[in-house]
């Protein structure tokens, strides 16, 4: 299925990539921008912004859509905090995201990791501002305190797909425990999600999805196309054309959601600027 016009991006130039990561001048840290082959690489580095990628770059899930490495992770960089922080200050930034693999296999699956990099960060520089993208702790409540507690300026959990597709696209995920966590967080922090379409979802089902984040309490929905981060990756059912990216993005804003949707839409792109 080729891509349509609207689809096709530039290739980032090399030279933008390699600016930044000379500018974190550490090689231990990870960022999902280039572990999950993120189509606005280029875009993003070259405004000197990431989206750092904390707890290695193994995850001990297996989701259909996503470019990460799949298996068994290492244990926790205990210096880890420290790097971050001293990334972002070489960077400059006044807003920064953090996102993690998932670690099913830790203890409080990485809440602790987030809280202190949270801390080390605002040590940093009060006035920064934080988003954390968490994976669902498995529904463990205290995990989520864990993060909680540690201020985060807004909690993004992605919620990925419609709950009809879960056994497809996130076996290992609940749609159910996703809304919870969200729920949980709203009435502590702004919260955040994601989505993605062309995977089979009906518009139904998306205006669903929709009012179920509504009904969690989430203030902020990104939504996107589905693009495969290789061609062994599951493929798109079909590509969504602009004006339907509209429709939804009416659709939420009709509920009292701030909506951010088009082709290239993914969780983290321009967050500072979508936090307002």
């Amino acid at each position: 299925m080729p891509l349509p016009n609207f689809l096709v991006k530039k290739t980032p130039k090399q030279s933008n990539i390699r600016l930044l990561r000379e500018l974190i001048a550490d090689p231990r840290i990870h960022t999902v921008c280039e572990e999950a082959k993120c189509p606005n690489i280029g875009e993003c580095y070259s405004q000197k912004t990431c989206t750092f990628m904390i707890l290695g770059d193994v995850c001990t899930r297996n989701c259909a859509f996503c470019g990460v490495t799949s298996g068994k992770p290492i244990p926790p960089d205990l210096a880890e905090p420290q790097q971050i922080a001293a990334a972002v200050e070489k960077l400059g930034l006044d807003y920064v995201v953090i996102t993690s693999v998932t670690r099913d296999d830790l203890p409080d699956g990485g809440a602790s990791h987030f809280a202190a990099i949270l801390h080390a960060l605002l040590v940093t520089r009060y006035s920064l501002r934080t988003e954390v993208l968490v994976p669902d702790f498995q529904g463990d409540a205290s995990a989520l305190q864990t993060v909680l507690d540690a201020k985060p300026f807004i909690l993004n959990h992605n919620i990925e797909t419609i709950s009809r597709l879960y056994p497809k696209i996130r076996p290992q995920a609940n749609y159910e425990r996703s809304l919870k966590l969200l729920k949980t967080a709203a009435a502590q922090v702004v919260t955040k999600s994601g989505f993605m379409v062309g995977l089979g979802e009906e518009a139904a089902e998306v205006e669903a999805l929709l009012s179920d984040l509504k009904a969690a309490g989430c203030s902020i929905v990104t939504i996107g196309q589905y693009l495969p981060p290789s061609k062994d990756h599951l493929q798109p059912e079909r590509y969504v054309v602009p004006e339907e990216f509209t429709k939804y993005t009416e659709f939420g804003q009709k509920l009292g959601l701030k909506v951010f949707a088009g082709p290239f839409v993914r969780s983290s792109y321009h967050a500072g600027e979508i936090a307002g």
